[in-house]
């Protein structure tokens, strides 16, 4: 063993010299380090045995010392000969000692171990590092990734808040320029409300002025009436006593002429009466005859009074128009109004009355639209019954006044139907007779040749909802009696309803509805056309007589009305200061106008007076419509 272990120590300076190292570690008897360097120093292993140190101590003895070149890369040659002289040194002593060949084995093998040790470390070492780098890489992408992820994050969090600033911006300067739209919309309004005070203030005072100074013209006007009248009516007193005195002496003398007249008369009847009295009382057999005789007479004159009561009843109630009907133009019974049919057909009354206006309505003035479209269903409903086809029922609603009735009367006529009309206000009152009587009116109304249109005006009085608390059970019969009678298309019947409240109609009547027409408050155009047409009925055709012998011997003649300037702009005029008016108001303001006309003494209408009495009758449709407002209704 001690020969190995020098020979381990003499390779070991042998490998040292060669490599220019100046120490050799070995880890047992060789150790090398894979890590060191020529430059690096390393303390000795202290397992190396201390023999080979000792040999090679008194080996270095031996030899004269050298100086060691401490830089040997700072020379010029760059190299140390010692520690190879050293190793060759070493390798003689080695070959010449008798286990020298085992000890190169020894050294081969270890070397050998070592190498592959040294691989393995290498390799580890290279696997750990290439680890290294991995984890490194890894590390590296993961707080690449981290750190992309915040920015983001931060990037999404200033996008958030930078938004967040927007939408606060932009509500604070919506809520500012609200609260400014508010400041002037509420400036702009007492703005409004001061000058609607001032312009109220005004009209007031313009008014007020008028007032008085038309107040003191009517006390102007009706002093000089008043003076006139008082002129007048002593004149026509005077007139009528000069007249009376002449008319007094004329009758007394006619009724003495009468009187003696009707006495001689009298006496001569008393007489012959007188006289056959006392023939039947003087003979018994003629007086038994004449006992009988009026006995008998009295008994037949009961019985044909009461028989002929009780025939009538059952003709009227077979034959008669129904109670309910309260107008219509085929007569009470079927054999009434022939003349006046006759005359009719004759005298084509009918194409006469459709031509006083021009518009082929009569006094019916509507909308243009309105009327096409009544026209409409006057023609289809000609050609449906001419087709043998059903009829449709129609909805006239609107203001009351517009037309409602007299556009169904119209209607009627021009589609050659007969005409009847009953309110629906008149079933309530027949309690448990409703349903009879108007199951009569049905068939009543099937009799007619020519079909018949049946109006109901005020129809939601008895046609209204059947849930309603107020309605009574007579009258949800009455109700279901007209649905049962109008619950398939008929061929006779034109079922017509008129309303002011078409809402309130229960829904089975409304299903029965095909056509609904809404009349409502005539325009400007029609409101001028409606006060010409009555203009020209009331004021300028006042004074003329119906054509009849009859009519122009019982009836005074009526006075004649004087028109004065009257004339389309003061007719425009009032067009335009009665808006609102229905159909029926301008016809009363007419009959107003007419009644004005009437009082005053010249029987003139004139341009102040028309004006007088329209600013009245707007007064007073304000005044109505204030009150129709507070209660909560329609006028």
């Amino acid at each position: 063993m001690t020969g190995s272990s020098t020979a381990a120590g003499i390779f070991a300076a042998i490998a040292s010299a060669a490599l220019g190292i100046d120490h050799v570690y070995a880890d047992g008897p060789f150790n090398f380090s894979p890590f060191s360097s020529p430059s690096s120093s390393a303390s000795p292993d202290p397992q190396v045995s201390s023999e080979p140190n000792a040999k090679s101590e008194s080996i270095e003895d031996e030899q004269p010392r050298r100086v060691r070149n401490e830089h040997p890369r700072t020379t010029s040659a760059g190299f140390d000969p010692e520690a190879l002289e050293r190793g060759a040194k070493a390798l003689r002593d080695i070959a010449n000692a008798p286990q020298g060949k085992k000890v190169f084995e020894i050294i081969k093998k270890k070397e050998e171990t070592k190498q592959a040790e040294l691989t393995a470390k290498e390799a580890e070492f290279k696997a750990m590092q290439a680890q290294a780098v991995a984890e490194r890489q890894r590390v590296v992408y993961e707080e690449q990734k981290n750190l992309a992820q915040q920015q983001a994050q931060i990037k999404s969090q200033m996008a958030r808040y930078e938004d967040e600033l927007s939408r606060k911006r932009m509500q604070v300067e919506n809520e500012q320029q609200r609260t400014r739209n508010q400041e002037l919309v509420k400036m702009q309004e007492e703005s409004e409300i001061r000058r609607q005070q001032f312009r109220r203030a005004t009209e007031e005072q313009i008014q007020a002025h008028r007032r008085q100074t038309e107040k003191e013209k009517a006390e102007i006007e009706r002093e000089t009436i008043r003076v006139r009248a008082m002129a007048e009516a002593e004149g026509r007193a005077h007139e009528a006593k000069l007249a009376e005195e002449v008319n007094r002496r004329m009758l007394v003398e006619q009724a003495n002429a009468e009187t003696k007249k009707w006495v001689a008369t009298i006496n001569t009847t008393f007489d012959q009466i007188g006289g056959g009295v006392r023939a039947i009382l003087t003979d018994q057999n003629k007086l038994v005859v004449a006992v009988a005789g009026v006995t008998a007479l009295a008994a037949g004159v009961y019985t044909s009074r009461e028989g002929a009561k009780v025939l009538w009843g059952y003709v009227d109630r077979i034959l008669g128009q129904p109670s309910l009907i309260r107008e219509s133009s085929r007569g009470k019974y079927p054999w009434s109004g022939l003349f006046k049919r006759a005359k009719d057909i004759l005298s084509r009354d009918a194409n006469v009355s459709a031509s006083t206006n021009g518009n082929g309505f009569g006094d019916v003035i509507l909308h243009p639209s309105l009327q096409k479209r009544v026209q409409q269903l006057a023609d289809a409903t000609a050609n449906t019954k001419l087709h043998q086809a059903p009829f449709r029922n129609m909805l006239f609603y609107g203001p009351p006044g517009t037309g409602k009735t007299m556009a169904a009367r119209e209607l009627a006529r021009k589609s050659g139907l007969d005409y009847a009309l009953m309110t629906g206000g008149d079933v309530a009152p027949l309690g448990p007779q409703a349903v009879t009587k108007i199951h009569q009116l049905f068939d009543w109304s099937k009799k007619s040749n020519k079909g018949l249109l049946l109006f109901i005006d005020e129809a939601d009085a008895f046609l209204c909802e059947r849930n309603k608390t107020y309605m009574s059970e007579a009258q949800r019969s009455a109700l279901n009696a007209l649905l049962s009678r109008t619950g398939d298309q008929s061929k006779d019947i034109v079922l017509a309803l008129a309303t002011n409240r078409p809402g309130d109609l229960d829904s089975a009547v409304a299903n029965r509805i095909d056509e609904a027409l809404e009349f409502p408050l005539p325009g400007e155009d029609e409101r001028l056309k409606l006060l010409k047409l009555y203009l020209d009925k009331y004021i300028v055709k006042a004074g003329e007589r119906k054509t009849g012998i009859f009519s122009n011997l019982f009836k005074k003649k009526q006075q004649t009305i004087e028109v004065k300037g009257i004339n389309d702009d003061i007719l425009k005029e009032a067009a335009s200061k009665i808006e609102g008016f229905s159909g029926r108001e301008i016809a009363k303001l007419m009959a107003s106008v007419q009644a004005a006309v009437y009082g005053s003494t010249n029987c003139v209408l004139d341009p102040s007076l028309f004006r007088e009495v329209v600013d009245y009758k707007v007064v007073e449709h304000q005044q109505r419509r204030k009150m129709a407002d507070a209660d909560g209704g329609s006028i």
